[in-house]
């Protein structure tokens, strides 16, 4: 009983507050215990090492069958466009603007990471475009079977997408199936992060052991290059997508909806726990209630902007590490696969972190380099995940806003951005009105109005 009671209490603090905790025992235990002490010390400092290796190679054994599943299921229960279209569109363009910007912020800042190559894996510089896209294609047509067993992420991904449009006209019994064993891999992967606290102290102690507490100015870099990326999305292209649909002013609406969703959901950490925050967003703003009672949910799923942000920055560090040159072709290459992968990172515990490797393959860096990227996106993820969902969930509305605004500026209806619809007052009597024709509708279904007399 003890055990559980134990377990109970570990995940009721939070993962942030956990992961702070492992990165401040691993930093003094390096200072404490240095690597290569022999005797006691010495084993002690293997079994802190091993802490991370685990850590790692959990992530490398789960992510591929994640990633296969996951995309399987989104596009067996994808639904159709119909009056979304704009919205969905907007998302896309958002998202793959968003992979630009970052492409773009990485080769103006390179940053390199601390990582340990594996002699025995080839991490060459492709020789050009034609390489690059050689290689994309063999690995796409590459066996099923084959690229689940290598981690061959672009061809996990390739046969995902092919069964997932087949399997759109299965039977509802065959689409829950795969929809099942889905949530059962993102379980699991939740089971693994839980444990994130003991695969950071080991990964953080390895670090500073080897390179002293210098490796923290290296994570503050990838973090301000992260950070201000993202505020240049939100304050500069998103703002510019606004006013290239409305043309109007578009700085009241992005700020109002930084305000009012991008703040709360820099604390939640989730797009999915910020949809009723979004939805009361909408609301005030006099949105059509058919639209962003559709497009909010959704934005949670596909409008990623900072996950390719995230996907991109770190993959191109792990470019920079290597000595891996990149050319535009291959940078446009890379935007896109990241805004496409970007895509399913709301189904994955751990975000856009986990899809990191996906990335990484297009330049051939082998999955234990990529694995390493992802646990230093782990140890940064206190600033880092809370940046990406803020954006991410904040242009849910915006974009949201911005089609309806769109139409409403056809139809020559006016429009002010950002401000609310109705006064207090008038959202209180809305409410109040709304209320009393259901209590009529209620009473006019239950009695039948000819049988008064």
């Amino acid at each position: 009983m003890a055990m559980p009671k134990v377990l109970r209490k570990y995940t009721e603090v939070s993962l942030i507050k956990r992961i702070l905790v492992g990165l401040v025992i691993g930093a003094v235990l390096a200072l404490a215990i240095p690597a290569g002490s022999e005797g006691v010390l010495g084993g002690v400092s293997e079994f802190i090492t091993l802490l991370g290796t685990i850590f790692v190679n959990a992530l490398k054994a789960v992510a591929p069958i994640l990633v296969f599943f996951l995309v399987i299921s989104a596009l067996e229960n994808a639904k159709a466009a119909g009056a979304m279209r704009l919205v969905i569109v907007l998302y896309i363009i958002g998202t793959f603007v968003a992979a630009v910007v970052a492409v773009i912020g990485s080769f103006i800042f390179p940053i390199e990471l601390t990582l340990v190559p594996n002699p025995e894996t080839d991490n060459a510089s492709p020789s050009g475009v034609g390489e690059v896209l050689t290689t994309l294609i063999l690995n796409i047509v590459s066996n099923p079977v084959g690229a689940l067993t290598n981690a061959n992420y672009l061809g996990i991904l390739a046969w995902a997408v092919l069964l997932g449009v087949a399997l759109r006209k299965a039977s509802q019994n065959v689409k829950d199936v795969f929809t099942a064993i889905s949530d059962a891999v993102a379980t699991v992967v939740r089971w693994i992060i839980n444990l994130a606290p003991f695969g950071i102290l080991g990964l953080v102690y390895a670090s500073v052991a080897d390179s002293g507490l210098s490796i923290f100015v290296e994570y503050g870099q990838l973090i301000l290059l992260l950070v201000g990326i993202m505020l240049i999305i939100a304050l500069g292209t998103n703002p510019l997508i606004v006013f290239i649909c409305t043309r109007r002013n578009p700085y009241p609406l992005v700020l109002r909806c930084l305000k009012d969703s991008g703040l709360t959901a820099f604390f939640t950490r989730s797009s999915a726990a910020n949809i009723p925050v979004n939805m009361e967003l909408c609301r005030k703003l006099g949105l059509d209630k058919d639209n962003y009672s559709v497009s909010i949910p959704l934005g949670a799923t596909i409008n990623m902007g900072g996950a390719a942000v995230t996907i991109t920055v770190m993959a191109m560090a792990a470019c920079h590490t290597l000595g891996i040159s990149i050319d535009p072709v291959t940078a446009v290459l890379l935007s896109v696969l990241a805004a496409v992968s970007a895509c399913g990172a709301s189904g994955v515990a751990g975000g856009s972190l986990l899809l990191i490797p996906l990335a990484c393959s297009l330049f051939g860096i082998s999955n234990d380099i990529a694995m390493q990227v992802v646990g230093i996106g782990f140890i940064i993820g206190v600033i880092q995940d809370s940046c990406e969902t803020a954006l991410n969930s904040s242009s849910d509305v915006l974009f949201t806003a911005t089609s309806e605004y769109r139409r409403m500026i056809a139809e020559g209806r006016e429009v002010r951005m950002g401000h609310d619809a109705f006064s207090a007052d008038d959202l209180g009597d809305l409410e109040k009105y709304q209320a009393m024709d259901a209590a009529e509708e209620i009473v006019d279904e239950v009695i039948d109005p000819s049988s008064v007399k």
